[in-house]
């Protein structure tokens, strides 16, 4: 008989349809198995039943042609209403089942290597147990015998070395205690996180980057860290424990403890378990080449043709176990229609190394050939130069790749302390990308070393006589012999061409929108009239408006009503003092801004008016961007209310006064006599302070705040930036340009006029 006749008016139930196994095996059942219904456990996402999501899985191009014209069914929609049942459900709550299930095959599971320890639990093995309670309740009160087929992993053998027989995994680990632990390890995580020791430790390194910003700004950067470490630490104890007990991972621990979950139900539910190796695309079926997602090979074989992955942890000799998608779902169509004994459950193995192996040289040969042929384009730099592997060893990768996080570290370092400028900012974008590609390499080495060094040979005896017991035409509709592939025909006519297609048909896009980046670098978007709401445009001035700083200003005032040696010991008392001010700018700003603004005492206020309008307004207007004051000037004819919002003391704001319609600056506070007493008249309004006086400007005037513009250079300025709905980082510091271009904020650089110089003190031979 053939098996579309031996699982004619059978009911099938698929757990987890909408997965890449699982939406190759309806497409299976569909098209070659026209007397088989499906029942389906499908997941409700959003405001998305689990109806909606098989109305959309239909709708996918694999299968077209089993509706429309020239077909029984009309569309998608009447295709499911005839050959499916949907369920709306989840592994964690599962529902109901129906009571006329011939066959159920879970497909569903958690199958990332690196899932947090909790989540690998309850899918992989609480999850389980669940849906095989439901499965015995349905059929209670029936003689009713529903064949339970489990989809596991070949790699449940854990890290054995040798031949691994279709058999059940010796081990004595109690899946009941492994699970109760592991479901308690996110509480006992969560509270470790809450610590005062690990507390402090995140604080101190939120404030170390958000210091001058603000403490809530820390804060919220403190409660990222500590949900970032959480997540970090259930992945590193799942696979502490794994390879404590002998797995790889988390991902083939538990699937081995959900192994052993459906070994007890084995007595009420006639059970196969089905362990395919590494799936990929396909050879035949739905057609040749075809692939949902990225799985295992992918992001490598990526990472190489774009030059990114210089060598790989592996033995040239050692076998990958790589096996395409439709010899897996025609392996299981095939153990659907055996009748395994209670109590004796089938194993079966789909894998290629028994008999077809694929070297992980071979593998490298048959990549590499394809990228020499059909290259990544990387647009002005030409064709990737490809990296050529020697295969060193593991121990040497890593060693490699430990430099490579060490001197990266160090010149981030370097990058963020040196002044800014231009070149800085370039080179800060080069370490960003390198630091991409080296947490990519640290990843996938960690997760794939032991896969790529494992000398395992699984043994598909059982999977082969099944091939053999096909008849007719089924040898080629469910073949599962992989002894046929021809490994260098798969991957450069197959696999490769279809794990590219989308990053090519990606890359075209990412051209075009990075020529038109080019071409708009440092254009700011038009500025629009407020015509239905008010909108104003926040500027910062030092390093914003015009190059200086506070120091700077400061000597500009300062300098002019002092005599030739006062002069020469107030620049000397400044420039021994230099390293420790921009230790404290660095950790403080207004507490910086206070010791600057102190030495202010003494001096008197009118005077340093009349010396910023006699003397320093036709410097300070030298020093100010010609892009910036269009820019002011847009904003004012579009009827937008322009702020200057700055630390710098009220008189040096005087020659600006034009630009504006309100300026906040710092005001110094003086004595009845008029002269400064080295202290302000309040807190200089920095960082967070100057988010909250926008915030409540907003409130009182009735401004659209998302409709609203801000203008700053610096990462203390973050939070004023993040206040409004149009910010723009004006030749940032590194850590703004990163915050900035995180957030795909504007970044424009305004450039003071090349006839001014830093190096010259206004004033100082006037009087």
């Amino acid at each position: 008989m053939s098996l579309a006749d031996k699982l004619k008016d059978k009911k099938v139930l698929v757990t987890g349809v909408t997965g890449f196994v699982g939406e190759a095996l309806l497409h299976r059942i569909i098209g070659d198995l026209p007397g088989t219904t499906v029942a389906a456990i499908i997941r409700p996402k959003g405001s998305l039943t689990g109806a909606d999501r098989m109305a959309q899985l239909l709708r996918k191009d694999i299968f077209k042609p089993f509706y429309g014209e020239g077909t029984e069914y009309a569309d998608a929609e009447a295709l499911s209403a005839a050959r499916i049942h949907v369920i709306d459900g989840d592994l964690s709550d599962v529902p109901e089942l129906p009571k006329d299930l011939d066959i159920v095959v879970h497909c569903a599971g958690d199958v990332s290597f690196d899932p947090p320890i909790h989540e690998a639990f309850t899918t992989n093995v609480l999850g389980t147990k669940s849906l095989l309670e439901r499965i015995d309740e349905s059929r209670q009160g029936t003689d009713r015998r529903i064949h339970y087929v489990h989809i596991s992993t070949a790699y449940t053998a854990g890290r054995r070395r040798g031949a691994i027989p279709e058999a059940s995994v010796e081990h004595l680990v109690d899946w009941r205690t492994e699970a109760e632990a592991g479901m308690a390890m996110k509480a006992r995580i969560e509270e470790q996180s809450r610590s005062a020791p690990m507390l402090a430790k995140f604080r101190k390194e939120a404030e170390k980057l958000h210091r001058r910003a603000g403490h809530l700004t820390a804060a919220a950067d403190t409660e990222r860290r500590r949900i970032e470490w959480v997540a970090k630490k259930l992945v590193e104890t799942g696979t502490e424990r794994a390879r404590s007990l002998g797995w790889t991972d988390c991902y083939t621990f538990t699937k081995a403890l959900g192994e052993r979950v459906v070994e007890e139900f084995a007595g009420k539910l006639p059970t196969s378990i089905v362990r395919p190796a590494i799936i990929e695309s396909a050879l035949q079926s739905p057609h040749p080449g075809w692939i949902e997602g990225f799985k295992m090979a992918e992001p490598l074989i990526l990472a190489y043709g774009r030059g990114e992955l210089p060598e790989f942890p592996a033995s040239p000799d050692s076998v990958i176990e790589i096996i395409p998608v439709d010899h897996v779902v025609g392996a299981i169509c095939a153990v659907m229609a055996t009748e395994p004994e209670l109590n004796k459950p089938e194993y079966y193995h789909i894998g290629s190394g028994a008999r077809n192996p694929l070297t992980f040289e071979q593998l490298y040969a048959g990549v590499r050939a394809y990228f020499s042929k059909h290259p990544f384009d990387l647009g002005e730099r030409g064709a990737v130069r490809l990296p050529v592997w020697k295969f060193p060893g593991g121990d040497s990768v890593e060693t490699m790749l430990r430099y490579g996080e060490k001197a990266h570290k160090i010149a981030d370092r370097i990058i963020t302390t040196v002044p800014r400028s231009e070149r800085v900012r370039k080179y800060a974008r080069e370490l960003d990308v390198q630091k991409r590609r080296l947490d990519f390499l640290r990843r996938y080495m960690d997760l794939y070393s032991e896969y790529a060094q494992a000398e395992l040979q699984f043994i598909d005896d059982n999977v082969l006589a099944l091939h053999n017991a096909l008849e007719g035409d089924d040898k080629e509709k469910f073949a599962c012999d992989t002894a046929v592939v021809d490994w260098q025909y798969y991957l450069q006519e197959l696999h490769c061409p279809s794990v590219t297609e989308s990053m090519r048909r990606l890359d075209v896009v990412r051209k075009k929108r990075n020529k038109a980046l080019a071409e708009s670098a440092g254009v700011l978007k038009k500025v629009e009239p407020s015509s239905e709401s008010k909108v104003i445009a926040a500027f910062d001035m030092d390093g914003t408006l015009l190059s200086s700083n506070v120091i700077e200003t400061y000597l500009w005032m300062r300098l002019p009503e002092l005599d030739g040696p006062q002069r020469v010991g107030e620049i000397g008392a400044m420039l021994r003092k230099l390293p420790k001010l921009i230790a404290a700018e660095r950790k403080d700003r207004g507490t910086f801004l206070r010791t600057i603004y102190r030495r202010y005492a003494g001096a008197d206020l009118e005077e340093l008016n009349q010396i910023v309008d006699e003397i320093l307004a036709e410097h300070v207007l030298e020093r100010l961007s010609g892009a910036a004051v269009r820019r002011i000037r847009e904003h004012r004819a579009a009827g937008h209310k322009t702020i200057l919002i700055t630390g710098a003391v009220r008189p040096l704001t005087r020659p600006l006064e034009p630009l504006f319609d309100e300026i906040v600056a710092a005001e110094l506070a003086v004595d009845d006599r008029g002269r400064c007493t080295g202290f302000l008249s309040g807190p200089p309004l920095v960082g967070e302070s100057r988010a909250a006086w926008i915030k409540h400007h907003a409130r009182q005037t009735n401004i659209d705040l998302s409709k609203s513009y801000a203008y700053a250079d610096s990462h203390s300025d973050l939070p004023m930036l993040e206040t409004v709905g149009n910010p723009v980082a004006v030749s940032p510091d590194v850590s703004l340009f990163r915050a900035a271009r995180a957030a795909r904020w504007q970044i424009v650089d305004w450039k003071t006029p090349s006839t001014s110089s830093r190096l010259e003190l206004p004033g100082v031979n006037a009087r």
